[in-house]
C-alpha cells in the first residue's frame, strides 16, 4: 500500500512579498463636505464608493433638519479623487479641503 503524498514544507527562511515603493499618482485627501438639505437622506456616500475606485474614511458627521456636514478621507489615485469631488459638486454638495488637520489633536 502506497504512503500518502505529504506536500512539501514551506522553507523557513522564506522571505515575505517586497514592499513595493508607493505609487506618486495616489493621493489622500480630506475635504467638508456640506449636503443641503434634499440631500441628506440620500445614501450619496454610499454611491461614491461603488461609482469610483476610492476608499473613504468618515472622520466626522453631524447632520441635522436642515444640514449635513461631513469629514471625509478620500485614498485613491488623483484621477479617481478628482472625478469623485466633481461628482459630489455636481449634486449640489459643497466641497471644501480640510485646512488644518484639527481632527487629529
Amino acid at each position: 500500500m502506497p504512503s500518502p503524498k505529504k506536500k512539501p514544507a514551506a522553507p523557513s527562511d522564506a522571505k515575505a512579498e517586497p514592499k513595493l515603493p508607493p505609487d506618486p499618482r495616489q493621493s489622500k485627501s480630506r475635504l467638508w463636505l456640506t449636503f443641503p438639505a434634499p440631500l441628506i437622506t440620500r445614501p450619496v456616500i454610499w454611491e461614491l464608493g461603488q461609482k469610483f475606485k476610492v476608499v473613504f474614511n468618515l472622520r466626522q458627521v453631524s447632520v441635522g433638519k436642515d444640514i449635513g456636514i461631513v469629514c471625509l478621507e478620500l485614498d485613491g489615485a488623483r484621477s479617481e479623487i478628482r472625478a469623485a469631488i466633481n461628482w459630489l459638486e455636481s449634486l449640489g454638495i459643497e466641497v471644501e479641503p480640510v485646512e488644518i488637520s484639527v481632527l487629529e489633536s
